[in-house]
């Protein structure tokens, strides 16, 4: 149990797991929103266990010399489930406010007993990723990134930059993202289009699926599914985690600041 929910914080990041794609590049972070919020809640087979929130800084921030968009991600466990095992999870990104590139990473872990807390500074000029433990804020490691390299949560807005529309059913695309100290490699594919039902109403999403590596904790490649509103804003609206025990299911609860009306089908 307390691995599924320390992983309810990455539930956020897998829906935006696109990264570096060569024939899809996109330069301008116009799919951030200062002061947008987006809330979403996690669900544990039935029980509700936890809830995400995506929360944009409504003013730019400075990291590497350059002025950014700061975006935190918090997950936290809630309910029952809050007995069973505590989360406070916050994931950062100080995304560049002219190209869509992390400059600043900054990840902190409460899972029950277990305490972590961790910074990534990107020398995109060098294609290095700078690992910094803030207990003495001194660079422990180096690592080499390939150019164009997201973080997961700057991923989560690459995602919504990319035009779906353009791509046929089944095709897949290249997907490159640093974590946990290392480069990620992947495919996404896209399914096609769907219409589901939220909270709010009706929504014509875009269905896609990273095609994941094998491990020990998914049940297979296409375990995690993700809806993206297909409106101006392609908002990620649900998610699916197949595990290899149980499913974690991912909804949005609620949203404001969007740039756009969000879009509902009759």
């Amino acid at each position: 149990m307390k691995k599924v929910l320390g992983f309810l914080g990455l539930a956020v990041a897998l829906m935006s797991f696109i990264g570096l794609q060569q024939e899809n590049s996109i330069d301008h972070p116009s799919s951030i929103v200062r002061g947008e919020r987006i809330e979403y809640r996690v669900h544990y087979g039935f029980v509700n266990a936890a809830e995400a929130v995506v929360d944009v800084d409504d003013k730019f921030q400075m990291a590497n010399g350059r002025s950014c968009y700061k975006v935190v991600v918090q997950g936290r466990t809630t309910g029952m489930t809050d007995w069973v095992t505590r989360v406070r999870d916050t994931w950062a990104s100080h995304i560049d406010s002219e190209k869509l590139l992390p400059q600043q990473f900054y990840m902190k872990k409460q899972e029950g007993n277990y305490r972590s807390e961790e910074k990534v500074v990107f020398d995109h000029n060098q294609n290095k990723a700078l690992s910094y433990e803030l207990i003495d804020d001194k660079e422990k490691n180096a690592y080499p990134i390939p150019e164009g390299i997201q973080d997961v949560v700057s991923s989560y807005y690459y995602v919504r930059a990319m035009d779906f529309n353009k791509l046929k059913v089944g095709e897949s695309l290249p997907l490159s993202f640093f974590f946990d100290k290392k480069v990620y490699n992947m495919r996404l594919k896209f399914v096609g289009k769907e219409v589901i039902k939220t909270k709010f109403g009706k929504i014509e999403t875009f269905k896609i699926i990273p095609m994941l590596p094998q491990n020990s904790f998914f049940q297979d490649e296409e375990s995690v599914k993700i809806w993206i509103s297909n409106d101006m804003n392609k908002i990620p609206i649900r998610v699916e985690i197949g595990l290899k025990i149980g499913a974690l299911s991912l909804d949005i609860k609620q949203f404001s600041g969007l740039r756009n009306e969000l879009a509902f089908k009759d």
